[in-house]
């Protein structure tokens, strides 16, 4: 009798506990359910927090923050010669911001699956080598790259590293899925020849040399003072390009060849670069100030355009019949990506109308 009046008095607390639990979550909006409610990313409270954080976006509940965005817009202008001031119009903006955030979107996705098949996906160090050194002469100076870094929350350059690794990685990881579904036929090389021949032609080509002294670690006075007493000393015959090319030139693929860019077009070049340089005499060594930094340039020779026959121009078309197929295959996977994984991507579109 004493056993069963112990387990009616356990299995009444039992039932009470119960009860009270069932009343905090589903009637009375208790302190249970508001501590459950706290660590549920999706609850009113957490999405409240976020939003007052700055987030406009979360991937997987990776946040995506305004500074992100705001970065990524500035970027994608900056490609264009453009800043946010230039875009006037609402629409045009609205269409630029949600672009950028799908492209933040896209590599979050990304970098989900590239964790799961990163033994598939090695990254030399010379490949990060490359794509940093191409990322740091983007910025006429140290202060610039240290603002860029610190506005995408990177603290120091083995984080920038580890994110263009990153990068890479997701490159690849598309290339596997897309590039055995590119291919390009003779046919479609001929007829492409035929429909846009007046367009095919050899542009304007010239021979050059330079000296480049960069404002990343010089200022910008002291750059130009150096190659203006170069100059006045191949005036004056004291020396030769070639020699103070070794001697003076930054630009190391080029210093050790006498400063020689060889024949260059001018698409080939940065924008700033290449219109100074295009427009120069030929043998008039001249001061050129770019983004980057100073060059002493000097024209040797000229090549007027003319057009290309099919035989020339196979291997450009395919290439770019090849890059279009790429490009239309590669935002067809990201959109399917997208579709699959949407129930994972939150975007908070009243965060964007600041924008």
């Amino acid at each position: 009798m004493r056993t069963f009046t112990k387990f009616s008095l356990r299995f009444g607390v039992y039932l009470l506990v119960l009860a009270y639990v069932a009343g905090d979550l589903f009637v009375f909006d208790g302190p249970l359910k508001k501590q459950i409610g706290s660590k549920d990313p999706n609850s009113a409270e957490a999405i409240a927090e976020a939003k007052a954080n700055g987030v406009v976006a979360r991937v997987f509940n990776r946040q995506i923050t305004r500074s992100q965005l705001d970065y990524a817009i500035n970027e994608h202008l900056w490609t264009s010669g453009r800043s946010i001031s230039d875009i006037i119009n609402p629409e045009e903006k609205t269409l630029l911001t949600y672009a950028a955030l799908g492209e933040l979107i896209d590599h979050e996705l990304l970098r989900v699956k590239v964790k799961v098949n990163t033994a598939e996906l090695p990254v030399s160090k010379q490949e990060v080598d490359a794509r940093l050194k191409t990322f740091i002469g983007k910025f006429e100076s140290r202060h610039a790259i240290e603002t860029a870094m610190i506005s995408q929350g990177i603290p120091n350059e083995e984080s920038l590293r580890n994110r263009i690794a990153a990068r890479i990685q997701q490159e690849k990881y598309i290339a596997l899925r897309v590039d055995p579904l590119v291919a390009v036929t003779e046919e479609e090389v001929q007829n492409f020849f035929e429909a846009h021949k007046p367009e095919l032609v050899v542009p304007e080509r010239v021979m050059a040399q330079h000296i480049f002294i960069s404002t990343l670690n010089t200022p910008s006075p002291i750059a130009k003072q150096r190659l203006e007493t170069a100059l006045a000393a191949l005036e004056t015959g004291e020396t030769d390009f070639s020699t103070m090319a070794l001697e003076l030139s930054e630009d190391t693929a080029t210093n050790e060849n006498q400063g020689n860019l060889g024949w260059m077009s001018k698409e080939r070049l940065p924008s700033d670069f290449g219109e100074q340089l295009f427009a120069l005499g030929v043998n008039k060594p001249t001061l050129i100030r770019t983004k980057i930094g100073w060059h002493l340039a000097i024209l040797k020779e000229r090549k007027n355009s003319r057009i290309l026959t099919l035989d020339e121009a196979r291997e450009k078309i395919t290439e770019a019949l090849i890059s279009a197929k790429r490009h239309k295959a590669v935002m067809d996977f990201k959109r399917a990506l997208r579709k699959f994984e949407e129930h994972k991507i939150d975007i908070f579109h009243d965060q964007l109308v600041a924008y």
